[in-house]
């Protein structure tokens, strides 16, 4: 009797103002907030792998040669 008295609870909990279950989604920021941070630090890693290469120094140096080599 007791464990249909918590399940009733529960459920109850669970509902809206119209009756209709509502999904129970406590910690869904936290896991947001971990996914969006693993993926700028992941984002973070490759921007400088790619900018500290040799083919993006040399193409950076260029690109600075010809803009002040450029006469007005």
């Amino acid at each position: 009797m007791r464990l249909a008295r918590t399940a009733l609870r529960r459920t109850a909990r669970l509902r809206g103002r119209d009756g209709a279950l509502r999904p129970d989604d406590r910690g869904m920021a936290t896991a947001e907030y971990a996914i969006g941070t693993c993926a700028a630090a992941g984002f973070g890693g490759l921007l400088f792998k790619l900018l500290t290469g040799d083919g993006v120094a040399g193409l950076l140096e260029s690109v600075i040669g010809k803009a002040l080599s450029f006469v007005f």
